[in-house]
This record gives structure tokens, sequence and C-alpha cells, in this order.
């Protein structure tokens, strides 16, 4: 009796189990157009606008960064140059500065000291009181918003050309289809290509982590061959290095500028960039735009910081030391992008050319509508560079005819104007090579 118990409890389960195979089978040929519950992406359809891209991820440093992806640790960071929270310049993140009594500062930012900062005759109060509740509410209620800001305009402007949502900060994905396939911005304030000493912000290899993970989720939501299909269809926008000179040669941060002449650092930027480069292809990455970097020689701090060196070129007012050494970087950058576009004949790198373009406003500013090529919009002291953003109230009238919004980053209005030079060739002809951006996006992948 115990036997035939056993047997029929085994029939039944056999049956259940088929009916349950049966059902599953129904389920996915019934929702052949869904993976996961979720609709399948767009793959390499042409859009309405001819465009051939599926999504936009960016990768860089605070070109990039809409601010989320950075957390907390810029309040205790100096020189960021976070965007702006809601679009709001009323809740612009301060940014914090090299000397300028940075105990007191701390102690203001963790403790909440009524303390006024006094430097060169400027007190900083609002900073500490006002302007601290406005970016910890921004924070606390994590309301980055990547839509308006002065240093998104660059990659905004393609993301709007090409029919695309404006990538949302990594740190705020939830794993959903639709945050995915939207793009992604892995974007950090100081992020630099070579791994930094301190962990406070992020490096290149990082955030190329960051992208196998995303990655992988996509491969867990769709099969194997959409989600490449899908990353094929895909464009990557890379903008580093500047932070890398910033921060650690002309700093001199760990003996740098001890260790390495101009050259050699500009050679392990680049071989390490090549390296990132051909990882992404690895990926199945095949539409990549690589940005070099700009005339940092011509931003408003380094000019403020080499004020009596006879280096500074009495006609744009550039230390032209400086200058030669990004001129290194993107040189040799751009050449081995050549070299990788002959390389792997699938995919279509561009290097893009900022150096190029910011200098002819610089040496042409009335050309192109502006005035002012020196002073920061938004600063204190001389060239606005000594003390930074503290608040929307120290700001200029007319930021649109400031080449530079701060110590580091251009205006949204020279940044548009390049975005359109990116993108069509004009009114800034050949800063992206071998062909434009829109080129770029209206050319479905090889395979």
């Amino acid at each position: 009796m115990a036997k035939r118990l056993e047997i029929r409890t085994t029939s039944s389960r056999r049956r259940a189990a088929m009916v349950f195979l049966y059902l599953l089978l129904a389920i996915l040929l019934s929702s052949s157009g869904r993976v996961h519950g979720q609709f399948l992406p767009n793959t390499p359809s042409v859009m309405e606008n001819g465009s051939h891209v599926s999504a936009l991820y960016l990768m860089g440093d605070s070109s990039v960064d809409c601010g989320k992806n950075s957390l907390f640790y810029p309040l205790l960071r100096r020189n960021l140059s976070l965007l702006p929270c809601n679009g709001s310049d009323s809740t612009l993140l301060p940014h914090l500065l090299v000397e300028v009594e940075g105990d007191k500062l701390v102690r203001c930012i963790i403790l909440g000291f009524r303390e006024d900062l006094v430097f060169n005759g400027y007190i900083i109060r609002t900073w500490c009181v006002d302007g601290m509740i406005r970016a910890l509410n921004c924070f606390l209620e994590l309301k980055w918003s990547c839509n308006s800001s002065n240093v998104s305009q660059f990659y905004g402007t393609a993301a709007q050309k090409m029919g695309l949502p404006n990538s949302q900060p990594f740190n705020s994905q939830d794993g959903s289809m639709e945050g995915l396939r939207n793009g992604v911005n892995y974007g950090s304030a100081h992020a630099t290509i070579i791994s930094p000493i301190s962990q406070s912000h992020s490096s290149f290899n990082q955030q190329l982590r960051q992208v196998y993970e995303t990655f992988q989720l996509l491969q867990l939501q769709l099969r194997q061959d959409i989600a490449q299909d899908f990353i094929k269809s895909s464009m990557f926008y890379l903008s580093f290095g500047k932070d890398d000179y910033v921060d650690l040669f002309l700093r001199n941060s760990s003996g740098v500028m001890l260790k390495y002449s101009g050259q050699e650092f500009a050679r392990i930027l680049v071989n390490q960039m090549v390296h990132a480069i051909r990882t992404l292809y690895d990926a199945n990455v095949r539409k990549i735009i690589s940005t070099g970097i700009l005339p940092l020689g011509c931003t408003p701090r380094v000019v403020w910081e080499w004020y009596n060196s006879t280096a500074i070129h009495h006609g744009t007012g550039c230390v032209e030391e400086v200058n030669e050494l990004v001129l290194q970087y993107n040189t040799m950058l751009n050449e081995h992008i050549v070299e990788l576009n002959l390389e792997l004949p699938d995919a279509q790198i561009i290097f893009c050319d900022v150096y190029q373009g910011m200098m002819e406003v610089i040496t042409n500013p009335t050309l192109y509508g502006f005035r002012d090529t020196k002073n920061a919009c938004c600063g204190l002291g001389l060239h606005g560079a000594e003390i930074g953003c503290v608040s929307a109230e120290t700001a200029c009238d007319q930021s649109s005819a400031h080449v530079w919004w701060d110590l580091y980053n251009p205006t949204q209005a020279l940044n548009s104007l390049l975005a359109d030079s990116a993108w069509s060739g004009h009114p800034l002809p050949g800063i992206c090579r071998p062909i434009t951006v829109q080129e770029l996006v209206s050319t479905s992948h090889l395979t």
C-alpha cells in the first residue's frame, strides 16, 4: 500500500512538473516581444532623425559628472565643480578650494559651526550656513538633475540631436531595463585615468568596472545576442585627463613631476586610455567618442597660480608651458586613435579636439560672441580664481559673454558652441576626426 502511494505521488509530481514546463513554454512563446517582463530595447533600427545609436553612455570627470555619482565625498574635497541640483542656480553646491583655511571649512561642513571665513576681504558666511543647507537638502532628497548645467552641454546637445534622453547617474540606477536602455552616466568629479592614491574619487578603471556591471545586468535581462547587439549600437563618450594634470602633475602629487617628463606622463596616460578603449571594444562597444583635454593653461585657476610667471603668453593670456603639456597628450591620443581605427575596422572611434576649438575662440573671441576670455564668471579674487563659486550671488550677470564658468570649466555658451561644432563641423571645423558626431551616429555598426 505504501509502495503504491509512493508511485502515485511520484507520478503526480511528474505530471505537475510537465504542466509547469508547458505553462512556462506557453508564457515564453506568448511574450516573444518581452524579456523578463520588459520590452526589448530598440536595437540598431533607424530612428526618425536618422540615428543608429540606441543609448549614450558617459565616462569621465567633472566635465560629465552630474553630482550623484560623487555621493558625499565632494564635501570634503577641493576644487570640485559639481552641477546644480534640479537645474537651479540657487542650489549650486559650492566649490571647495585649496588654501582657504581648510580646517575651519571642514568644521563648518561637519559640525555646522557658524564661523565667518575671511579671505582677502571676502566673508564666506553664506557658504557655511545657507549654501550648505541647500546643498545638503539637495543631496538628501536625491534631486540631482542632469538636465541643466554649465558643463554638461557638450554631451547633452548630442543626446538631444540623437533623440535620446539624458543619461542618468550610475548610482541612481535600480537595475530596471528602462534605466539601462536610456544610457548611464558613470562620470565622477576628480576622476583620473591613473588610479588615485586616495579613494575619495574614482578612476577610469573603477568606471570600467561599473560598465561591466551594467553589461551583466543587460545580459541577465535580455538574451545574450540581443544584449550584444544593443551594446554595439550604443555610443560611449569618454572625457578624461584634466584632473590627472591638475591633481597629479601640476601639483606634483607623490613627486610625479620628479619621476616623469611631460612626454613620459602623457605617454602613460595615453597608453591607459588606449587599453581602456580596447577593453570596451572587447566588451562589444563599437562607437566611441574620446575627447582631448581643454587648454588648461588658459583656465582662470592656472593663470592665477602662474600670475607672475614669464610663461604667460601676452597675446592669449595663457600659460604656454602648461598648454604644451596638454598638447603632448592630445596629439599622442589622436595618433593612437588613428591607429586603432585601422586595427579595428568594425569600430568607429573619433577624437574630439576641444583644445583646438577653445583656442580658436580664445584667440578670436568677438567672432563667436565672447568678450571675456580670462575671468571666471563665478568666482572671487583675481580672475575669479582665488575662491571658486561660493554661491549663485557671486556669478556674473552675463555668463554667455564669458569663456570660463569657474576655475577649470567652460560656460554653457562655449560648451554649446563646441557641441554644435562637434556634431556638424560648424562653426568650428575639424574638431572631431576622422568624422563628425553626426556622421558617427548616422552610421550603423559594422558587423
